[in-house]
């Protein structure tokens, strides 16, 4: 469900509030703050890594990169439905393997139309370099997804992949961006998640967001459905283990209840505090600033001009904060003390993605995680359980110079040869009129090397 391209900033909240439902409580920030929690843009299929857990599809690696001027029009779509602001994934597929120069072009364009960009990346091929000429043209954040699914060789478990994490956080650091991890919890390395969470608190001068996705069974990965530990109780148990103390999760709502769990904490000397714990206060502040959709694309001097100006128009609102800003460094004063008055602001984000045969329709309908397909915006979980209906899928486009193309996304000679058997998609088929089993792979893997 998106809202129609063209409508006001007030209507797409509306919209987000409606298909929320049940879910659009007080502490809701989707319809209040956020249209959407972001949105995806796989820019190319192509990955250069084979993960036990891989969302993409057995005949990704031999989809050709959908044309550039298709990627415009996509991210126009994001504005259109979500409006300014909106956090973008530019992904894939690993977007590191699309041409340097049209990346750069892409992330620019973006950052043009005023939505947020994060590059989301095995990292393999993130140079600092790369980063660097990103950061220039306005990319705001890299999220770095490294763990054991991957299989990179000699690094066996968790706690050796720190070494890569290391490398990749002074890769990323000095550039203005924020720093993100990606690490799928599965049944193999839950044990190692509390060693994972205390890094992340150790690097929290470098590294703002912690995001733990749990092990669904969908695309071509070859390790299926998660084990019963894994679920969103006893990831979220691991986290407070590790820090030593209970944390008020739930406090703040993205999306759906069964989909996502948000936990912003400030870290001093190591330590780890809560920054939301009154959900009845943390409404009325939502309720009260909704107005404000300033965001960090417009820079902190411009989102504490706009708060600053809201607050002296609601005096009360001084008093409560200073009086909640007291308490909690009243709670953090000997980490405050200890650390010389250096805080860190870290989020933890554990996602709860469907698998590819257990598609739930009303998480469906409120979901925070969209991808921009040719045919408009789907959630991401039902794009995975359905990725060939799309990426197969012939597409029309309007080149540099206002010309109508047709875009086949794979070769007739792979169509030919592949072993896999593909069905012919029509130009004028609907994803929701195509089975997600209709492209059976009987559990072979096989990743053609490249498109023909």
């Amino acid at each position: 469900m998106a809202c129609s391209p063209g409508i006001t900033r007030n209507q797409q909240l509306l919209h987000t509030q409606k298909r929320m439902g049940e879910h659009f409580t007080p502490n809701q920030l989707l319809g209040r703050t956020h249209t959407i929690g972001c949105v995806a843009v796989e820019i190319t299929q192509k990955c250069n890594l084979d993960c036990t857990l891989c969302y993409l599809s057995e005949h990704s690696q031999a989809v050709r990169d959908i044309p550039i001027q298709e990627v415009f029009k996509r991210l126009d779509n994001v504005l259109r439905h979500y409006g300014p602001g909106t956090s973008v994934q530019i992904t894939g597929g690993d977007p590191t393997l699309r041409k340097r120069s049209e990346l750069i072009e892409i992330v620019e364009y973006a950052n043009k139309l005023g939505l947020h960009t994060a590059l989301f990346t095995n990292g393999i091929a993130a140079s600092r370099d790369l980063l660097t000429a990103l950061a220039k043209v306005g990319l705001n954040d890299v999220a770095f997804h490294v763990d054991t699914p991957q299989e990179r060789k000699g690094f066996p478990d968790e706690a050796s992949l720190n070494a890569i994490r290391e490398e990749y956080i002074e890769r990323a650091k000095g550039l203005g961006l924020m720093i993100i991890f990606n690490t799928t919890v599965h049944t193999d390395n839950f044990k190692e998640l509390p060693m994972l969470v205390d890094f992340f608190v150790q690097h929290a001068d470098a590294v703002s967001f912690a995001s733990f996705q749990l092990q669904a069974e969908t695309g071509r990965g070859e390790w299926g459905a998660r084990a019963d530990v894994i679920d969103p109780v006893t990831v979220k148990a691991a986290i407070e283990k590790t820090i030593s103390k209970a944390l008020p999760w739930e406090k703040v709502r993205i999306g759906h209840n069964d989909c996502h769990s948000y936990m912003p904490t400030l870290v001093a000397n190591k330590q780890v505090y809560s920054v939301v714990d009154d959900a009845h206060l943390f409404a009325q502040f939502i309720e009260d600033f909704k107005h404000i959709q300033t965001t960090r694309q417009h820079g902190m001097a411009k989102i504490l001009w706009d708060y600053s100006k809201a607050l002296l128009a609601r005096p009360k609102w001084i008093w409560t904060l200073a009086k909640e800003t007291s308490l909690k460094l009243f709670e953090m004063r000997s980490s405050v003390f200890k650390s010389k008055g250096r805080v860190h602001k870290l989020s933890f984000f554990v996602q709860n993605f469907m698998d590819a045969n257990a598609l739930q329709q009303d998480r469906i309908d409120a979901c925070s995680f969209m991808v921009m397909t040719a045919d408009g915006p789907i959630s991401m979980c039902k794009h995975n359980a359905e990725r060939d209906e799309h990426i197969l899928k012939p597409l029309t486009y309007t080149d540099r110079h206002g010309q109508k193309k047709q875009y086949q996304l794979l070769g007739e000679r792979y169509k030919q040869n592949n072993v896999i058997p593909i069905r012919e998609i029509p130009d004028t088929a609907t994803p929701s009129s195509l089975s997600a089993n209709a492209l059976s792979t009987n559990g072979k893997r096989h990743h053609p090397a490249k498109s023909v």
